[in-house]
């Protein structure tokens, strides 16, 4: 069973997943993410981590989907390779791989995650309680970073141009004053200290974190990235280990595929179906633009792999 599924997502599912990596080059946003998983037999020793890339359409675009990519280590030549047709801007934590790139290439640009840096402070309140964590550095910057969270909501259904505008407006300014008083309580604070390290986060990241106020489709956070690494990380708590590495390679074809069709509010199995049906009734060599017609938001596919919208509420 293991080997049919292998070999269905080589010869078939694949050939959307690479129609899908060329779409990914035409968008203007992206999100990338990794996560650890153990491979039994791929040449190393026992015990050795391998890693599941993810990359996702930018969060405010349309048409959303998904792409994981196996990969033997976390090195950055990975992302240099699967990025290297991609211009525009790429959402990430603040892995220091990721900023190595973007040293190297004016055409791409990596923008921070305010969610991580907001992760830092949360840590130092749920440390100490909240009751306790009043009137502290931690604190107060939860609060501020909660307020820029809150505008975000409220510019969700503006145009990109009129996000931007807001932003400006009442964004902006408030991450300037941010900023500055991080650098006042780093003369504060201990360094080594959880609220201390978080503060160190925040201003190494300051360049990245501010990339959002310069683009109205631009995140402020990897959100989307980390919502599609979580469903791998459940799977993975299930299976643990990946046999081989051609199991880890269609694991990757098939999870991109389920995740594309969920993102684009489709079923998974009358999609993957609908697929296996589909496709092998062209050869390899073929034309792949037949290809179009199968994308998970073609106006052509069935209603059959359509899920119903949710209600609008008229209360």
């Amino acid at each position: 069973m293991c080997n049919w599924t292998i070999k269905c997502a080589e010869r078939y599912i694949s050939r959307l997943y690479e129609r899908l990596r060329k779409e990914l080059y035409s968008y203007h946003v992206i999100h990338a993410d990794e996560t650890p998983v153990l491979v039994n037999k791929d040449g190393r020793p026992a015990g050795s981590k391998s890693y599941m890339w993810v990359y996702r359409s930018g969060a405010l675009e349309e048409h959303p989907f998904v792409l994981y990519d196996y990969q033997k280590t976390r090195k950055s030549d990975h992302p240099r390779e699967f990025l290297k047709d991609f211009k525009g801007y790429c959402i990430t934590d603040g892995y220091e791989v990721y900023h190595t790139i973007d040293r190297e290439r004016d055409d791409l640009t990596f923008a921070g995650c305010w969610a991580h840096a907001h992760r830092g402070f949360s840590d130092v309140v749920k440390t100490m309680g909240e009751e306790k964590a009043k009137g502290t550095t931690a604190y107060k910057a939860l609060q501020v970073i909660g307020t820029m969270f809150h505008y975000e909501d409220e510019f969700r259904k503006l145009s990109p141009e009129e996000r931007l505008a807001k932003r400006q407006e009442k964004t902006a300014p408030i991450v300037d004053a941010f900023f500055a008083w991080m650098r006042e309580e780093s003369l504060r604070v201990a360094p080594k200290s959880q609220a201390g390290k978080a503060i160190a986060y925040c201003l190494n990241q300051e360049k990245y974190l501010r990339i959002f106020l310069t683009d109205g489709l631009v995140p402020m956070d990897n959100n989307a990235a980390e919502r599609c690494i979580r469903t791998f990380c459940l799977g993975k708590k299930n299976w643990y280990t990946i046999d081989t590495i051609s199991g880890a390679k269609a694991s990757a074809i098939l999870y991109s595929i389920a995740e594309t069709a969920k993102a684009n509010r489709l079923k998974p199995y009358e999609y993957f179906k609908l697929l296996l049906e589909e496709i092998p009734k062209h050869g390899e060599n073929e034309d792949p633009s037949y290809l179009d017609d199968l994308l998970p938001w073609a106006g052509s596919l069935p209603e059959c792999c359509r899920k119903m919208e949710a209600p609008v509420d008229k209360g």
